[in-house]
Formats: structure tokens, sequence, C-alpha cells
């Protein structure tokens, strides 16, 4: 590491052109996909200038040729190719051509990641903490308090955690009220919400989600999976009415609450009918898990091929060594197409039953991708549920969507084809 600045020192006076240089292939030879990305963000976070040579052999990266760096996959097990000055012309000649759909993107400066998390969760709780930690990739935990506070601005990319923002607590009030974790988690938040000047922790978390909306607007970076997509939404939805029944926050909802909700509000989904019912453990019709038939080996989600040229950023966002990816349950499992905006982007489906498992927005001068499920190789995680070793996973495809979203932030910004 000590050696490493005097190194870059010297790639950037030689302007990354001449020598030799590293590819880090993300095809199917790659040995660990996922540490690959951390790779590529330590470099970054080190002041290298690396380059994502999208749809090139499953989305590959070219680094400059430094001993430390070479050091470095060796030590995490990524494989990597060395290439002359000659090759690497010619892969950039290649891409470059108008006749095949590919694009290099320079990556500059690693984006400060906060994963909004409440205290005591462990890193396998969640996907992309447990990624995040496996790939070696720096991080900050924030929740509430932080968030209200005005803290948020000092990040640039925001992950929440299978959050309810509606105030349900996740729902798990039929099967899980009587458990010690469920009681906890109840008079913990109470208690924030109390402390942070709000009534109910409804709203509270109508404090949080816009905020975070705000963040968006600004120019954040925002990717959430599971519960945290929906719920989100259905709580900007609900800003001017009450959702929530008695056993959550004390008093009964708005008999007319549905008729309430502002559409207009939310990021994703529109025209939805919630799910009023106490006892049962859904949000709303958004959630397309009753529609899959939980056989493993055939529930498969299929990624969307972009123009690389053209749109770039869905380019980014679904680079991967397949195109086809094996399903996975969660509270919510994916998204039905029709209730989603028109403006929103789809780029992954499972097209046989109407459903949006991977999808992408921009708003304001920001951005946001929700990703359905919990665990993308955990085909149904429950409640209590050991963690999964990403140490058997590490070319997991479902993983490197969550990755795509973390390097996306680093890409130099350039202006759309016209």
């Amino acid at each position: 590491m000590r050696n490493l600045i005097v190194l870059i020192t010297l790639v950037f006076i030689s302007n990354f052109t001449f020598g030799s240089q590293i590819l880090i292939p993300m095809d199917d030879s790659q040995t660990n996909h996922l540490k690959a990305y951390g790779v590529s963000f330590y470099l970054l976070e080190n002041g290298v200038i690396i380059e994502w040579l999208l749809n090139y052999r499953g989305g590959s990266f070219l680094t400059p040729h430094l001993q430390t760096i070479e050091e470095e996959l060796i030590v995490r097990g990524i494989r990597y190719e060395i290439l002359a000055d000659g090759q690497a012309n010619a892969i950039r000649q290649e891409i470059g051509s108008p006749e095949v759909n590919m694009e290099v993107v320079q990556l500059e400066k690693a984006p400060k990641i906060a994963v909004y998390t409440p205290g005591g969760k462990q890193p396998w709780d969640d996907a992309v903490t447990m990624v995040l930690e496996y790939a070696e990739i720096p991080y900050d935990k924030i929740y509430d308090s932080t968030i209200v506070k005005g803290g948020l601005p000092e990040y640039d990319w925001l992950h929440l955690h299978h959050e309810d923002f509606t105030g349900q607590y996740g729902k798990f009030y039929a099967n899980f009220r009587s458990y010690p974790w469920y009681k906890k988690q109840v008079a913990d938040l109470e208690r924030s919400a109390a402390n942070l000047g709000f009534n109910k922790v409804s709203e509270l978390k109508l404090s949080v989600a816009t905020n975070i909306k705000n963040f968006v607007i600004g120019g954040g970076f925002l990717f959430t999976m599971c519960s945290g997509t929906d719920s989100f939404d259905i709580a900007l939805a609900s800003h001017d009415t009450d959702i929530c029944e008695s056993m959550f926050d004390g008093d009964p909802s708005e008999r007319n609450c549905q008729d309430k909700l502002d559409y207009n509000n939310t990021l994703a989904f529109e025209n939805f009918e919630l799910v009023q019912d106490p006892l049962q453990y859904e949000y709303s019709d958004i959630d397309g898990t009753s529609l899959h038939k939980r056989n493993e080996k055939l529930d498969k989600f299929t990624l969307f091929e972009f123009s690389a040229k053209w749109d770039v950023v869905p380019t980014m966002l679904t680079q991967c060594h397949t195109d086809v990816i094996s399903g996975f349950m969660g509270q919510t499992t994916d998204f039905k197409r029709d209730l989603i905006k028109s403006n929103v982007l789809i780029m992954g489906e499972t097209k046989s039953i109407g459903t949006a498992r991977y999808i992408h927005g921009e708003l304001g001068q920001g951005t946001w991708t929700f990703y359905g499920g919990h665990d993308p190789e955990d085909y149904e995680h429950r409640v209590g549920d050991p963690p999964t070793d990403l140490n058997l996973h590490p070319n997991s495809p479902g993983y490197r969507l969550i990755l795509n979203n973390i390097l996306f932030p680093a890409a130099k910004k350039k202006k759309r084809k016209t």
C-alpha cells in the first residue's frame, strides 16, 4: 500500500496509455466475479482510474499494469491477464466500432457508501451488506437519526436495508408478535421516534423516506431490495393519510386511506391497492410473490439488453456473464408490471408471469434502482435461516447486479448521444 501512491503517480505521468495493462475478465473464465468489483473499488479509492469495458467479455475491467495491483489480484484470488499496449489498444478499437454493442466507461472516483440499517443487524441479514463485506468494499452504517438530522448529503450512494417504511414493522405481527426480537424491534423504534420528536413510528419513517427522496433529487444514488422497495413507495404515497391499524400505532387506519394515496409522490409504482389486513404478510398488490410457483429450478428472470453506446447507464447496471438469472424469493419478490409507472426503466423481468425484478429511474439530479427478492443465492430465505456463505458463490450473477450499482456512481459523466 505504501508503494501504491508512488506507482499511481507514474501512471498519471504516462497518461494511462503506455506500457502493458491488466485485463480483469468478467466472463465465465473469471474465478471470482464478486471480489473483482472489490478490487476495482479499492483501486478507485487509491486514485487509480480504471476502464469498464461494457459488454466486452462480460463487462471486464482494464487497469494499469502495476506490480502492487497484480499482487492484490493474486491475494484476492481474481483471474487477470497481462496485455501489451498494442493488445489493449486493439480491444479499445474493437469496442469503439459502431457495429458492436460495446462501450468504454472510465471509472474515476469511489463513491462514499452508506447502508441504512438498524443497530445490531449483522452483515448477513441483508444481501447488500453481505456482498460488501465479502468484496471488501467499505461502507458506513446509518439509521433514522442520521437521516432526520440531515446527514445524507455526506454520502454519494445509499442502500436501504430490507426496511418497512410504512410503520407496520414488516407486517410480522401475525406470526412473530410474541417473539423477543419482534418486541425489541417495536420498542426500539417507538423509543427512537419519540426521541426524534415524532408521535408515531409511521411518521418517523415517512420523514426518513421523504429525506431519502430529496437525497435522490439532489443527485444521490439510491439502491434497495426486497421490502425496501414497495414499502418505500407506499409510505410516500400515504403521506396524507394513516394506513396503520391499532396494533401498529395505537389507533385505527383512516377508513378512506386507499382513496387518499398520492401516486404522484412515488418513485416507481402507481394505482396499487393496499393490503389492509394486519394479519396478512403483505403491504399491497405490487408484490408478485404469489405468482411464483416456488419451483426453484424453473424460477428465472431475464436481463434486457441495452445499447451500450446510447444507453450507457442501464448497460452498466446489467453487466453480467449471463442474461438468464435464477430467481429468489423475498417479502417483496418482484413487481407486477401493470403497476409500474410508464417512465420507469425495466431491466430484468419474468415475462411468463408479468413481473419485473430489476427496475431503474431518474429523479431530479439522481437515480434510484429497485431489485426484488432477499438473497440471490438463498431461494426462499426465512427468518432465522443461517447466513449465505459467499465463498461458495464467488461468481453469483444475482449478486453481480448489486455490485454493478456500487460502481455505477464512479463512472465519468457522459452526455447522452443525440
